[in-house]
């Protein structure tokens, strides 16, 4: 994937955060921590996204009929808990 060159302006501390992580032996340079911590955040707002869409389709789904029992044995059951 060609890579675009971007110009960020940091806080000295931030500086010193960066420079930190490098230290550790994590990441070579200054670009790969701040992409990795692009990927994290994107990954983070897609995680959002799906809970707000669950959240959404429950929503609409309306009032169960089922017991409160009911509803977390199949909740368990459908992430393999012991129930």
């Amino acid at each position: 994937m060609p890579m675009q060159r971007k110009t960020i302006t940091v806080t000295e501390q931030q500086n010193f955060w960066i420079k930190s992580q490098i230290d550790s032996g994590k990441y070579g340079n200054d670009s790969e921590y701040l992409r990795e911590l692009i990927r994290l955040d994107q990954e983070h707002k897609q995680k959002i996204a799906v809970l707000r869409s669950a959240l959404i389709e429950g929503e609409k789904s309306g009032i169960s009929k089922r017991s409160m029992d009911d509803i977390l044995k199949d909740a368990k059951k459908r992430h393999s808990l012991n129930v």
